[in-house]
């Protein structure tokens, strides 16, 4: 039976736990009433990642699929339209909450790799009519979670803005591992916020806060998005511990995602030198998909054999699992995975 204590656990960035100086600023924050607006950590975390930004307001809430909920139900009227890739995390892992909740219609567009270009995303806008929704919004996701962590082109980026104002799109950016992306291209956060109207990032995966999410936008979207924060019963009291969390975070989580990405690159070398397994994407930042030779394995043998010697990863499609590199696994973690990759199929076959 595995020690838990000796678990390396590569199934996402959001397992991490506060570390001891986290806590302590968790435990020496000064809070209020968010919900009257009276917070002092939430009140300094918004007003400093909207400057961060290069936007005029901030909402704290959360997670990330709250805040993609709430920046797109803010710009868009039900019977509209979002375009965005069909592989992102709006599409595949908030449940609907677009349709069900926002009551928008997605145009899902088959993209490469994650990223969906202007051209292709032109055809795809509508005015609307007695038969066609109105395009609301064009939504983008940096970097991409099922794309294996793969950083949308600044450049592209760039297009895709100047494509949305040209029709008077909404441009939407799902940054919940945003951070990643600055760290890897140097691109500052001001220049990733003038690609997009409203913009979401995430605290709790690679920055390592417990609990947290933010949206930016002008003023105006982030009011309506708080009456619409609360509708969603995302209105919370005495919220600046987690906002110090979030703080921390910012302070001292930002740079060392470089660690994450060296951690991921060898794990990715250790891979493509087992039997059996391969890279199904390039490496790119902290996420690392593992494309399982069926021949050999099913994912779930792969899973389970991973667990047998204290390593948890996650099923991600068909024939493909993957693992996550984080700032709970150090270098030394990773090279004990890359010990114990070359001897799954010994198991098998034993």
């Amino acid at each position: 039976m595995t020690d838990s204590t000796n678990i390396i656990d590569l199934r996402s960035d959001t397992v991490t736990r506060p570390g001891l100086a986290m806590r302590r600023a968790i435990a020496e924050a000064s809070v209020g009433d968010d919900v009257f607006g009276d917070d002092p950590g939430v009140n300094a975390l918004e007003a400093r990642v909207a400057d961060m930004f290069g936007k005029e307001a901030a909402l704290f809430v959360p997670s990330g699929t709250m805040g993609n909920l709430i920046a797109i139900t803010a710009v868009t009227k039900p019977g509209d339209a979002v375009i965005l890739d069909r592989e992102c995390h709006i599409l595949n892992y908030e449940a609907a909450s677009a349709a069900a909740i926002a009551g928008v219609q997605t145009c899902a567009v088959d993209g490469d790799r994650g990223v969906i270009t202007a051209e292709m995303i032109e055809p795809h806008i509508r005015e609307r009519s007695l038969h066609t929704p109105a395009t609301r919004v064009i939504a983008m996701e940096n970097t991409h979670n099922r794309a294996g962590g793969r950083i949308f082109p600044f450049e592209e980026m760039q297009r895709v803005r100047d494509l949305a104002v040209h029709h008077g799109v909404h441009v939407h950016l799902d940054g919940a591992r945003l951070a990643n992306a600055h760290v890897e291209t140097g691109v500052s956060f001001a220049d990733y916020g003038a690609c997009c109207d409203t913009l979401s990032m995430c605290f709790s995966k690679g920055l390592g806060a417990p609990v947290g999410s933010i949206v930016v936008s002008t003023r105006e979207t982030i009011e309506r998005g708080r009456g619409i924060r609360k509708r969603l019963g995302g209105g919370m009291r005495q919220a600046g511990i987690l906002a110090a969390a979030a703080a921390y975070a910012l302070d001292h989580h930002i740079e060392r995602l470089s660690e994450d990405h060296k951690n991921a690159r060898r794990l990715g070398e250790f891979v493509e030198k087992a039997d059996g397994l391969s890279l199904a994407y390039a490496v790119e930042t902290n996420i690392v998909v593992i494309e399982v030779d069926p021949g050999m394995f099913t994912p779930d043998e792969v899973l389970e054999r991973l667990a047998q010697n204290g390593v948890r990863a996650v099923p991600f499609g068909r024939n493909l699992v993957r693992m996550v590199t984080h700032l709970d696994v150090s270098a030394d973690d990773i090279e004990r995975v890359g010990e114990i990759l070359p001897g799954l199929q010994h198991r098998a076959s034993s």
